[in-house]
């Protein structure tokens, strides 16, 4: 906040809200300046807070937003409060900026993007012990799956086995909709299930992650049921080889653009430039999409204690896709797999 030259700042986004307060319910703000933390929430949460953010101020609200916002930072003597940009609505900030107007407040809204979630992206040890955790569900799942999977199935059906192996496994809500993506189905990178029915020699492409005490996991894996075609495997051999490359020569220290670029290169060398059309990575936490990002452009520094995946892919349309997916962590300069499953 010094940096930003901030008195406060006014936090909406849910993740950001659970990491710096424990405070999990779905509706609720922080405000947080240098000698107070407060946490606004409705009746519903009252005793919810008390439990989880002993440590912070409670403030009730009810009504609209701009009834109540008035209300809490009428005692703090702000003139300039941070919101975060990215999740507060045009409307909302509309909203708000008419009511500080309207009531002749000297208080300044500022946007600031991103102040929290670069906090998120550097891991504590229990975060990532969290996240491993996760990771162990979704290595067994793939584990179950590989027993029961079976030509005539529908993708659907294998979504279904594979969400209620997780759940029963532990793992609260899931993180996104796990991906099941057979035959042309399968170039689509984020395919939905669907009723098609999975055939011997097509790819199958699976994308699933588990949740453990909020932090998600990512995995994906491309398998053939029956035998491959030649296509498939040069196809698999390329992706594999990309993501092994990136895995050993990423190092602390390289930005995001760097470490795409060595998965990039081997896929490019062997002809699929243009059907690599994503990022090799991405950061993963309390959110399934979080910093660092690791692709074309990217600045972000890699630093010790970051969790992101690599996750090379080729997608060919008409065909299918290959897309190999893996959680890691900068650990003493290099990086190492969370994953166990092969």
């Amino acid at each position: 906040m010094l940096e930003k030259e901030l008195d406060g700042i006014f936090i909406s986004q849910p993740e950001n809200r659970y990491y710096l307060s424990g405070f999990d319910g779905s509706a609720g703000y922080l405000l947080i300046t240098a000698e107070n933390a407060v946490l606004a929430t409705d009746f519903r949460y009252i005793e919810q807070v008390k439990t989880q953010a002993p440590d912070y101020q409670l403030f009730q609200i009810s009504g609209n937003v701009p009834e109540w916002f008035l209300r809490l930072v009428a005692e703090l003597d702000l003139k300039r409060l941070g919101f975060e940009a990215q999740d507060i609505t045009f409307s909302v900030y509309r909203q708000l900026t008419e009511a500080v107007s309207k009531n002749k407040s000297p208080l300044q809204l500022v946007p600031v993007d991103g102040l929290i979630e670069s906090l998120r992206a550097v891991k504590e040890p229990e975060e990532i012990e969290l996240i491993a955790r996760a990771v162990e569900i979704t290595d067994r799942a793939f584990d179950h799956i590989e027993d029961l999977i079976r030509t005539g199935m529908t993708e659907m059906e294998v979504a279904w086995e594979l969400e209620k192996f997780q759940r029963e496994q532990g793992s609260q809500t899931l993180p996104f909709e796990i991906i099941v993506a057979s035959g042309p189905n399968s170039a689509l990178p984020h395919a939905k299930p669907s009723a098609r029915k999975l055939k011997a020699g097509e790819p199958v492409v699976i994308d699933m992650g588990a949740r453990v005490g909020g932090y998600c996991s990512d995995f994906t894996r491309t398998i053939c049921l029956g035998e491959p075609d030649a296509t498939f495997r040069k196809v698999y051999d390329t992706v594999l080889g990309a993501q092994l490359t990136a895995i050993a020569l990423i190092k602390e220290g390289m930005n995001g653009e760097e470490a795409d670029s060595f998965a990039r290169t081997v896929i490019q060398e062997a002809g699929y430039a243009e059907a690599f059309g994503h990022s090799l990575g991405h950061g993963v936490g309390l959110a399934e999409h979080e910093q660092p990002r690791l692709g074309p452009n990217s600045k972000d520094i890699l630093t010790s204690g970051m969790v992101f995946s690599i996750e090379p892919g080729i997608y060919l349309p008409g065909w299918g896709g290959v897309r190999i997916e893996d959680l890691v962590v900068i650990e003493n300069g290099g990086i190492r797999v969370l994953s166990k499953k092969k």
